[in-house]
Parts: structure tokens; sequence; C-alpha cells
């Protein structure tokens, strides 16, 4: 039995920031204030990442330029991870490098070929401030790598060049989500 409650039960669905919203490409703040504004941002973190069927969410996905992200990954032995890392430092990505089909609620429907390590090693804090280390493996390194990302102000579409890169730009301007002006 599970003696705490479903990440993201009490939180509420926030709108996503799109592809083309400067908040994507600028580096979050750190999170100075561990108290319950935080723990209702993680809330809310979670809520909206399930609600839109995600895997991953970091804060400036929903407008908040903090560095704090989610996750509900699994690795590719499919075990689940469940967590959040408040200010985080990518301290490893080694290993292999993959290149495989990577998505983004912040580029929804569109995917692209994106290389990442199949080994990370991310470091930061629990919303309640105790020190925490995360190690994923395949599937789940390419999700801390790519919500690490986030919080440094990249998107996976960053990572991309040549044909790869000018298709999926092809493809967010087809996009229905498209934001008026890009």
């Amino acid at each position: 039995m599970r003696n705490s409650s479903i990440p993201g039960a009490h939180g509420h669905v926030r709108p996503l920031t799109l592809h083309g919203d400067p908040l994507l490409h600028t580096p979050c703040a750190e999170v100075t204030d561990f108290g319950p504004e935080l723990a209702r941002l993680v809330e809310d973190l979670f809520a909206t990442m399930y609600a839109a069927q995600g895997v991953g969410l970091a804060a400036n996905q929903i407008g908040e330029p903090l560095r704090v992200f989610v996750y509900d990954c699994p690795d590719d032995e499919d075990v689940r991870h469940v967590g959040h890392v408040v200010n985080p430092r990518l301290v490893e990505a080694d290993g292999v490098v993959i290149r495989g089909p990577e998505g983004c609620l912040s580029l929804p429907g569109l995917e692209a070929g994106t290389e990442r390590y199949d080994h990370a090693v991310v470091d930061g804090f629990t919303m309640t401030g105790d020190p925490i280390t995360v190690h994923g493996s395949g599937f789940f390194a390419r999700c801390l790598q790519h919500e690490y990302d986030h919080v440094e102000g990249r998107i996976y579409a960053d990572h991309l060049s040549g044909w790869r890169h000018r298709k999926l730009m092809r493809q967010v301007a087809r996009a229905s989500w498209r934001r008026v002006g890009e």
C-alpha cells in the first residue's frame, strides 16, 4: 500500500510553453525557496505532464523560469522512474551515443532522431531541500538529458543539424499550434 499521494494528484494542469517562446531558450534561475510554493509547482508539473501524456516536464515549459523538472519515465529494461529534481546539475553523460526518436511537449506531435548518451547522472535536491542523485540508463538517460537541457535554456532541436534540423523546422512552421509571427 502506498503511503504518499500520487504525484500531481493535487496539482493544476497549466498551459504549456510552446516552441517560439523565448522562455524556452533562457537559462532558468536557481531555486532558493524550498517552501510550499515549490511543492505546488512540482505538483502542477506532474499534473500537466500526465495530462499531456509526457514522460518529463521542466518548469519553464509551464511558464516558470526555475531550475526544476519532473519525470515519470521507463528505462530500457522497462523499470519505471518517478521523481523530481530541483537545481539539477548534469554530472555525467557518457557511454554510447545513440540516435533515437525524441519529442517534446513544447513541440507537440513532432519528433526527430536526436543523439544522446545512454548513461546520465543528475545531482540536485528534492522539493524539501534534501540532496538527491538520479542515475539513468537508456531511454531514462535520454529523458534526464532532455529535461536538464530545458533548465539550461535548450531544446532537443538545438542538438540537430543539417537535414534533420531543416525537416523539424519545416514541421514546426506547418504545425497548428505554431505561434503567430514565428
